[in-house]
C-alpha cells in the first residue's frame, strides 16, 4: 500500500482513483470492490462487527486505496502500513 485516501465519498475520489492508477500507483481499492466482490463484502460486515482483519491480505491485490469504507479506516490501514502516504479529498 503507497497511498491511502482519507476522504468520504462525493470529494473526488473515483477521480483520484484514475489518477493514481495514471501515475503507476498500481491498482487503487475503492468502493466498487465491495460492492462486487463478496469476499470484500463479507470482510468489511465482519470488520463492522469489530473483528480483527488482515489488511495485508484484503488489499493484497492493491497498491493504493481510496473512498468509502477505507476512508473511514485511514488510520488503521496506516498502521499496517505505516510507508504509506495519506491524502484528503474534500
Amino acid at each position: 500500500m503507497k497511498v491511502i485516501g482519507s476522504g468520504f465519498g462525493r470529494t473526488g475520489t473515483l477521480s483520484m482513483k484514475a489518477a493514481l492508477e495514471q501515475l503507476g500507483f498500481g491498482t487503487c481499492y475503492h468502493m466498487d470492490e465491495v460492492v462486487f466482490n463478496k469476499e470484500h463484502t463479507e470482510a468489511w460486515y465482519n470488520i463492522a462487527q469489530g473483528k480483527s482483519v488482515d489488511w495485508h491480505h484484503l488489499f493484497r491485490d492493491y497498491e493504493s486505496a481510496v473512498d468509502f469504507p477505507a476512508s473511514i479506516l485511514y488510520k488503521e490501514i496506516l498502521a499496517a502500513y505505516p510507508e504509506a502516504k495519506v491524502v484528503h479529498t474534500v
